[in-house]
């Protein structure tokens, strides 16, 4: 009896240490998927206190897998252990939403397509609107703006806003890795590889340069000037909370080419406010749409307005916007328009300021509906300036 004793808790020792074993293999295993990027203190799985205040995060999903795979039984051990990467694989890679571009292009060419965003038009609207508002401010009155310039900038923000989502997407590959709402893009989802990525950009930069060429040669000088801005913007996320400032010195540089293709010079009464307004409005918009990330920037060590502002988020975008509308007044003063353009500012200052009222920071649905509505917001402004010059 006192034999059988003994050999029993023999065997249970025994089991306890292969337990034990296997479990540290599985988080072994889960240990080797966290990007690098990721510090000690997150790849730790003794820190349960941060893992329970980050219940959102990949690495509280990660952490859970880890635990999960360590049984009671050594065979169910090996089973978890051995099926955890492939279940974190699941949860960091997922598969892209479909949209036209799966109905209408071939399967090999939606990844690039992906890549340059044509399923998501808003930031080619975003990009052209500031070009467009200066080639109409340039329009001699009674005129309309010049078709074949808006065609060719029309053109050129598609081009230009697919270079730089390229760019961007190529120095934040690792980071959108630990974004849920950035882990199915090409290149962190694995559907292209950096050279495919690099061989895309130089195509598109080439289509680009063909459409600048076409401009008078100010505007040729002034656009290529751009692609310093567009090269560095990727990077400030990582070193300043102001990455949605330096996108708005990007994203508005239409406002002063437009206006020098058109006229051949730069009239800076009129076109430093236009530029410094368009600045001002990329602060709305954007950090209204980088509230959608903001718990995954945390973790990833991504810096924006969305979290320097803080609880003040409203109130210092309601400033931002009060100095757009004022800024575009004065533009609009200086080229000389009248009644019909501060009608049609008055419309869109209504919208900027029914966005920031209404936006729900909290919901990444409605943060990118108010941010998708920036397209009409372009268009109110259009039109005001268009009516002017035909109605004055």
């Amino acid at each position: 009896m006192r034999g059988i004793t003994v050999l029993k808790a023999a065997l249970q020792s025994q089991f306890r240490s292969q337990n034990q074993t296997l479990g540290s293999s599985a988080c072994a295993v889960l240990h080797l998927q966290l990007p690098a990027e990721i510090t000690s203190a997150w790849r730790d799985p003794q820190q349960r206190d941060f893992f329970s205040t980050r219940p959102h995060t990949f690495a509280a999903n990660a952490s859970q897998l880890a635990l999960q795979s360590v049984a009671l039984w050594p065979a169910r051990a090996f089973q978890s252990s051995a099926t955890c990467r492939e279940e974190v694989k699941s949860n960091y890679i997922e598969q892209p939403p479909r949209s036209w571009l799966n109905e209408w292009l071939p399967a090999t060419a939606v990844p690039y397509a992906q890549l340059m965003r044509l399923d998501r038009p808003i930031g080619t609207w975003l990009l052209a609107w500031p070009c467009m508002w200066s080639i109409a401010l340039a329009a001699p009155a009674g005129s309309l703006p010049d078709l074949r310039l808006l065609g060719l900038f029309g053109v050129g923000a598609v081009l230009l806003r697919g270079a730089g989502c390229t760019v961007n997407d190529l120095w934040d590959m690792r980071l959108d890795a630990l974004v849920q709402r950035t882990r199915s893009r090409p290149l962190p989802s694995g559907a292209l590889t950096v050279p495919q990525a690099v061989g895309l950009l130089g195509a598109q930069l080439l289509l680009g340069l063909g459409i600048l060429v076409q401009l008078n040669m100010p505007s040729v000088l002034l656009g290529a000037s751009s692609l310093l801005l567009v090269g560095t913007y990727p990077y400030m996320k990582r070193i300043t909370f102001w990455p949605q400032a330096f996108l708005g010195l990007t994203f508005n540089w239409g406002a002063l080419l437009g206006y020098v293709a058109a006229t051949g010079h730069l009239d800076w009464p009129i076109c430093l406010p236009l530029y410094a307004a368009g600045v001002c409005w990329t602060l709305v918009y954007d950090t209204i749409y980088a509230h959608q990330d903001k718990a995954d920037d945390v973790v990833a060590g991504v810096k924006s307005t969305a979290l320097l502002f803080g609880q003040h988020n409203r109130l210092i975008m309601s400033g931002f916007a009060v100095s757009h509308v004022g800024l575009m007044l004065v533009a609009g003063y200086n080229a000389g328009l009248g009644v019909p353009y501060t009608i049609g500012m008055s419309a869109a200052a209504y919208h900027i300021a029914w966005q920031i009222r209404t936006v729900d920071l909290d919901s990444r649905a409605d943060c990118l509906a108010k941010f998708i509505s920036n397209q009409y917001y372009g268009a109110l402004v259009l039109g005001g300036i268009v009516a002017d010059k035909l109605l004055c």
